[in-house]
């Protein structure tokens, strides 16, 4: 027995399903977890000795690696002056103008602890700003697991077959209207039948696998927004700072009231935040009557992790996320082509889903009807070769600064003997 199996076995006795993240579980795949000991750079070690190419990372927040040199000394300098105080920081305000400075909707930021919690708390500003309780959201979006989004959620929910989850009350889950990504007339539908106090979205869903917005509907859900006195909200928390300097909302050209963040900022370090102009950030206490607050928000390891991350994403960075993406991404299509197996590779800077099935993805419903048997089998094959890759057909792989060309041509090659064991 290996060591990875005793501590799952170990696990399942103390841990629900013996992790602590469902996904992490490989039960979509058909095996156990691996144990990790360490990362370094763009390579994972398990604790049997094993090394792998890490396209995960950490499901995005290790955009410039693991253990990268300026974060680990940012983060042991922080802590050598202490884990937290509960007390306002230098560092708080120097990440809130590093935010303020990048993404076009963020005037004010508040700091919080997790993309769950930033999504709760952005969801009871638009309904406070705007009189409103209906939300309006997309299928296969996972905004964290807050009661009422845990609608035609994707991500964890999609892999473990889940379309709703026990234990949220029928009246949030009522408050959620779903409607499908891309398709307009749904949306505009729902706009004129109810108010909203939002319009949810992930500008660029990755939690369906990545999923791009079709040409000019973002700008459809802002004008749909301004239509109906709806909040436009954001939820940036894979997009932001990785596909752009400022998120998707700056490379698509449309601004959000409301934007929700995580992952990159905390630079691996639990750390998310809310964001939004003056006049609606003004509406948090203690400046308004908007409640939120927290013992960590803001804490000093977190932001100091996440300052230094933010350091290393400047054009150049951006440029070298964008290659490794299209390299990996064109790779990837010539050797399932090569070995004759259907796939649609959705592409971004810093973002990629080899889907499983032979028309594009441009819904939830489309990516729910690819083969996720063959996705699997491609997993574990590539597990066995020495590449991790996320264990879900309905979550992307993240490209990093830490990326080598070499890391590529490993990967590729592995992937040509994956696909070939897939098409058998």
């Amino acid at each position: 027995m290996t060591r990875s199996q005793e501590l799952y076995e170990q696990a399942l006795e103390l841990l629900p399903g013996g992790v602590n993240s469902p996904v992490r579980a490989m039960k979509a795949i058909g095996r156990d977890p691996i144990f990790v000991s360490r990362g370094e750079g763009a390579e994972l070690f398990d604790v049997d000795g094993n090394s792998y190419v890490d396209w995960m990372l950490s499901w995005g927040p290790l955009i410039a690696g693991h253990a990268h040199p300026a974060v680990v000394e940012a983060v042991t300098a922080a802590a050598a002056r202490g884990t937290g105080f509960g007390a306002p920081t230098e560092a708080e305000v120097e990440i809130a103008a590093a935010i303020a400075d990048r993404v076009p909707g963020a005037e004010m930021v508040r700091m919080v602890n997790s993309g769950t919690e930033a999504s709760m708390s952005a969801i009871r500003l638009a309904r406070a700003a705007t009189g409103r309780e209906r939300l309006l959201k997309f299928a296969g979006a996972y905004h964290g697991h807050v009661d009422g989004l845990l609608a035609d959620a994707g991500s964890g929910l999609a892999t473990a077959g889940i379309p709703a989850s026990p234990g949220v009350p029928v009246a949030q889950a009522a408050a959620t209207t779903v409607v499908g990504w891309n398709d307009r007339e749904a949306v505009e539908r729902a706009v004129n039948e109810a108010e909203y106090a939002a319009i949810l979205a992930e500008p660029y869903p990755a939690n369906m696998g990545l999923v791009l917005p079709a040409e000019g509907f973002l700008a459809f859900l802002r004008e749909q927004a301004d239509r109906s006195g709806a909040l436009l909200v954001f939820d940036e928390v894979i997009s932001g700072f990785r596909v752009a300097r400022g998120g998707a909302q700056e490379r698509e050209g449309v601004t959000p009231d409301l934007t929700i963040m995580g992952k990159v900022i905390g630079g691996g370090v639990p750390a998310a935040a809310y964001a939004g102009s003056k006049e609606l950030m003004n509406m948090v206490a203690p400046a308004g009557d908007v409640y939120q607050a927290g013992t960590l928000s803001g804490n000093p390891l977190a932001t100091a992790a996440g300052l230094a991350t933010l350091r290393l994403l400047e054009a150049a960075a951006y440029d070298r996320l964008t290659a490794v993406a299209e390299a990996l991404a064109s790779g990837l299509r010539d050797a399932a082509a090569q070995a004759g197996v259907p796939v649609e590779v959705a592409c971004t800077t810093g973002l990629l889903t080899v889907f499983f099935g032979d028309g594009p993805v441009t819904s939830y419903a489309d990516a729910k009807a690819c083969n996720t048997d063959a996705h699997a089998a491609f997993c574990r094959a590539l597990l066995e070769r020495g590449v991790y890759l996320p264990p879900s057909q309905f979550e992307t792989w993240f490209p990093s600064l830490a990326h080598s060309d070499a890391h590529v041509e490993l990967t590729l090659a592995a992937a040509g003997e994956a696909f070939a064991e897939v098409a058998r």
